[in-house]
């Protein structure tokens, strides 16, 4: 996939790479919240480090690979699944990132950093699942609404809603929708957050 280059020319090829990968998720959603995600660590912080923009894009990649993809059904509990979604995301970009020869500091990091995308930890951890959270509501909710239906969607948006800092708080509590009833079912997560 990658040839062997500069560092700099190795994380133009990764991200390459992943942009490609999640192309192919069969989740409608994926090409777009990852690239939102990516747009929101860099409003939260406009200096991130390639490792952060590496996690912000890759978090989620283990969903466009349908062979090695987590599946919900083989968990009880939501947050024991979203737990190994982010270590499998963790290590097919690991395995992205040393084909296309990035170096093991940063391949450390990213690892570190999505496998912490959900539940934070210290302040980059932090940043990302504040990208990651706020970009479920901002691009992903009417889709997952039109897959999932209003039930379930509720209770993905009361969890997310949970997991934002006060800051991003703020932000989705301002956000509406075009459709009325998915602003009213965001309102709803807020009142229950």
């Amino acid at each position: 996939m990658c040839g062997s280059a500069v560092n700099r020319d190795n994380i133009v090829n990764t991200k390459q790479q992943i942009r490609l990968l999640i192309a192919g998720s069969t989740v409608p959603e994926d090409p777009g919240h990852a690239e939102n995600t990516l747009q929101w660590l860099l409003k939260l912080e406009p200096d991130a480090d390639e490792a952060l923009q590496i996690a912000a894009l890759g978090h989620d990649i283990d969903r466009a690979v349908e062979a090695r993809k987590v599946q919900r059904a083989d968990f009880t509990d939501y947050d024991a699944f979203k737990a190994a979604h982010a270590r499998n995301s963790a290590v097919i970009l690991k395995e992205i990132m040393a084909e296309c020869g990035v170096a093991e500091n940063i391949m450390a990091e990213v690892d570190r950093l999505v496998c912490l995308h959900e539940v934070g930890g210290d302040p980059r951890a932090d940043r990302l699942k504040d990208a990651d959270a706020v970009s479920y509501f901002d691009v992903n909710l009417p889709l997952y609404y039109g897959r999932m239906g209003p039930e379930e969607t509720l209770r993905r948006c009361v969890w997310g809603y949970r997991r934002l800092s006060a800051r991003m708080r703020t932000v989705v509590e301002n956000m509406s929708y075009e459709d009325r009833a998915l602003t009213d079912l965001l309102m709803r997560a807020v009142r229950e957050g």
